[in-house]
């Protein structure tokens, strides 16, 4: 069995391929453009696996899809390259529209011509996972949880790129017979984290004696996800789950962020006690515009049809995730000092219908 993972040097798509080349039988193919979230770093141990192929290519390039797909012939395609922060799609939407929305087209096309030359018997061995996130559905109240179902209600340019990239997966499904299957999944923390998102961020800054940002209230839940559980998950509904379905992963953990952010300084107090507790250094920010006040995932789903369910309680997970971050400072110390020092993304700021290179022009006086 041949899977072909895009996004695959990403936070997630490092996880399925870990996975997969420590627990399957698998052959790996990983296709990642290596934005600044993408680091060979995190497949150091699966490039040294005769069982794994890295590809730097770009989803949005159509004609190199056709290509990697008709020569490496997956039987399985597990589809996770996107861009994923909601604070970075504020401040410039197009990356997302570009490779989100016409990303996941291209690579459709390139997998349905693909398995338009394949005999029966392989058409029905194949399939086309794409991999989406809980933010499609939108807020939640204080009570009731997601269903595979549940209204499509996008906030940000991130969260309606990925509704889009799903709405185009089902039409190919339902147009073109491509066997498709789509997961939706909640938040996710672990391991090789990029550190722009709370988790990772708020480990770092507490580290390094920074303020810890708290957007408005800290009020907004969360359902936890730890990466390894949903790596497990994927690979589970890539095997078995029926093409045409939709499948919500979940952890089971719904946690306020204010409260995530002071279990982390709890777990640091103890794991790498300072001169004064971490909880000292939180500081509560101007929220984020369109903030969701409440995610949940009801996972019966997936529980039930493929006896699925996460492994690890949030309290195990976050500990388990400080801890690697202490131990795995060269990975994180070249991201702060070569790519992303921390700085606040995503900031409420005010149209001036003008963009830039207008402004500086009329400053010029050109």
């Amino acid at each position: 069995m041949k899977v072909l993972v895009t996004g695959g040097a990403g936070f997630i798509g490092s996880a399925v391929v870990r996975l997969l080349i420590g627990r399957s039988e698998a052959e790996v193919v990983t296709v990642d453009s290596l934005t600044y979230a993408g680091h060979l770093s995190n497949l150091t141990s699966a490039l040294k696996a005769p069982r794994h192929k890295f590809i730097k290519a770009d989803i949005r390039d159509g004609a190199e899809m056709h290509a990697i797909i008709s020569a490496e012939k997956p039987n399985t395609i597990i589809h996770l390259a996107a861009e994923s922060h909601v604070d970075r799609s504020i401040d410039g939407p197009n990356a997302f529209i570009s490779t989100n929305i016409l990303g996941t087209y291209q690579l459709l096309q390139a997998a349905r011509s693909f398995w338009d030359t394949l005999s029966a018997s392989e058409k029905g061995r194949f399939r086309f996972l794409h991999v989406s996130t809980d933010e499609v559905f939108g807020s939640l109240g204080t009570q009731g949880r997601f269903v595979e179902t549940t209204a499509y209600d996008p906030s940000s340019p991130y969260s309606a790129s990925k509704a889009a990239s799903d709405h185009l997966v089902r039409a190919w499904q339902r147009s073109f017979d491509l066997p498709c299957i789509i997961t939706n999944c909640s938040n996710n923390y672990g391991p090789f984290h990029f550190p722009e998102k709370l988790i990772p961020l708020t480990i770092i800054n507490a580290l390094e004696g920074r303020p810890i940002p708290v957007y408005g209230s800290g009020e907004q839940i969360r359902d936890w996800l730890y990466v390894e559980d949903h790596a497990e998950a994927l690979w589970m509904v890539a095997n078995r789950g029926t093409p045409g379905e939709t499948y919500n992963i979940g952890g089971n953990a719904e946690r306020q962020n204010l409260h995530v952010v002071q279990s982390i300084c709890a777990c640091l107090d103890v794991l790498a006690p300072s001169e004064r507790p971490h909880a000292e250094l939180i500081e509560h920010v101007p929220d984020r515009p369109g903030h969701d006040l409440r995610y949940a995932m009801d996972i019966s789903k997936i529980r039930g049809s493929l006896g699925w369910q996460p492994r690890h309680d949030f309290e195990t997970g976050l500990r388990k995730t400080v801890a690697w971050f202490l131990e795995n400072r060269a990975w994180w110390q070249r991201i702060r000092d070569e790519i992303y020092d921390g700085e606040r993304l995503g900031l409420p700021r005010k149209s001036t219908g003008r963009d830039k290179k207008t402004a500086r022009q009329e400053a010029d006086g050109s």
